[in-house]
């Protein structure tokens, strides 16, 4: 194994051979980590990917669709078995470093050694019979807290090193509950916020109520598409080609977006919102409906039923005004991946202009997840002569995109913020090595 190989093997899955440098010299850094931890070379390696929420802001986990794909950022992942109940991560990087005592008691922690330690131990009490001890490298090009789901990936990262060295798609607890692509992903985001899947019994988590939109993208995704996904169940709608002239440039905000201590409430508060709603619903229609999408899907007349009801499901924190605000923001944002879809097949930047710039207004307007830094990002893109641009993620800072035609992305990225990034999307989770 060696980091050329596994960079150029990468390429040939689909990322731009423009990163080819950069990748190389994130696998060089994880293999020559691991030589110096273990004294040989790792047995396994990956490559995770970032993921771009093209349109779909805090629609997945109350049953709506998103548009996403993988970005060309993300984590290089080299892993090998140890014979004793510890896993050991390294970050390359940062020379950072987490060492969790599988027969030892849980520990709180925080930043991302809380979700190396969650994911860890979910996986050994969901799958008592394996051996889960690891040495794991990991080193990122994926920017921290920036919207790109850099916290997600890392959970992916983990639980897909740790489940390769324990076989665990062996075992018939696995076989039984997690039989698909989008079931893996659904899975690794129940890890993630914490709930029981299927019959793979659920913990605290890492405390964020968020869906798997994110693990859907990271694991589905497809080089060169957007991909289209329904939620609560997940399903996948289909998967279009960015037009080979168009270019994504992502730009992060300078303000960070974190789900975790301070700021896990006001994220958590949006998907607490939709729940609200669902509850005034389901008291009061039959049959039950599971999901926000699928009550307002019920009926011609169930988004009008369900403003009325806004006010049964208001509490203090909650008026019925602000209700009636998240549910409008879902409706329109979740209309609006269907016609971005379309767009996209059309090669439409006209309509994708319009529709992204619908989705800034309703954020910052209803959703209430925007601050100035993402605005005005969003805003200062179009005057640099992008044809439409949007923020994206979980909100309360992050990152922007922008869709320009691609004999200007260079020079676009240099006028409107220099630590941008041009890209096409990438491909999802790959295994790069291994027996």
């Amino acid at each position: 194994m060696n980091a050329e190989t596994l960079a150029r093997t990468l390429i040939a899955r689909g990322l731009d051979p423009g990163e080819l440098e950069a990748k190389q010299s994130l696998f060089n850094a994880v293999i020559e980590t691991h030589r110096m931890i273990r004294s040989t070379p790792p047995q396994h390696a990956w490559w995770v990917p970032g993921r771009l929420e093209v349109f779909g802001k805090h629609t997945d986990y109350a049953g709506g669709r998103t548009l996403v794909c993988c970005i060309p950022r993300g984590f290089a992942v080299v892993a090998s078995a140890r014979e004793d109940r510890i896993v050991r991560v390294v970050d390359a990087l940062r020379g950072e470093r987490h060492t969790v005592e599988l027969s030892g008691a849980p520990a709180s922690y925080s930043g991302w050694r809380q979700y190396v330690e969650v994911t860890a131990r979910r996986l050994v009490r969901n799958f008592p019979g394996r051996n889960f001890g690891a040495d794991i490298v990991i080193a990122s090009d994926l920017a921290r807290a920036a919207g790109m789901s850099s916290s997600s990936a890392l959970v992916i990262a983990i639980a897909t090193a740790l489940g390769r060295i324990a076989l665990v798609q062996k075992d018939p607890l696995w076989r039984n509950n997690i039989r698909s692509g989008l079931d893996t992903a659904s899975y690794y985001a129940c890890i993630e916020n914490g709930r029981s899947f299927a019959m793979l019994a659920g913990d605290a988590g890492v405390g964020t109520h968020g869906g798997s939109e994110d693990h859907t993208a990271m694991i589905e995704g497809r080089a060169g598409q957007v991909s289209a996904f329904a939620f609560v169940p997940p399903r996948a709608l289909g998967g279009v080609a960015v037009p080979a002239d168009w270019r994504f440039v992502i730009a992060p905000s300078g303000v960070a977006a974190r789900k975790t201590g301070d700021a896990r409430e006001p994220y958590n508060r949006l998907s607490a919102g939709a729940a609200r709603l669902l509850e005034a619903w389901n008291r009061d229609a039959a049959p039950r409906a599971v999901s926000l999408g699928a009550a307002l899907g019920s009926s011609p007349s169930a988004a009008a039923r369900m403003r009325e009801l806004a006010d049964r499901g208001a509490t203090a924190e909650m008026t019925g005004d602000w209700l009636r605000d998240r549910l409008e923001h879902f409706v329109r944002e979740d209309a609006r991946v269907w016609d971005a879809f379309i767009a996209f097949s059309g090669a439409d930047p006209r309509r994708i202009g319009d529709l992204a710039a619908a989705s800034q207004r309703d954020a910052e307007k209803l959703l209430g997840n925007q601050v100035p830094a993402t605005s005005e990002l969003a805003a200062s893109a179009r005057k640099e002569g992008a044809f439409a641009a949007c923020s994206f993620g979980a909100g309360f800072g992050g990152a922007v995109w922008a869709l320009v035609t691609a004999s200007d992305a260079v020079n676009f990225a240099a006028r409107w913020k220099p630590e941008s990034v041009v890209m096409r999307p990438g491909p999802s989770v790959q295994e790069l090595s291994g027996d």
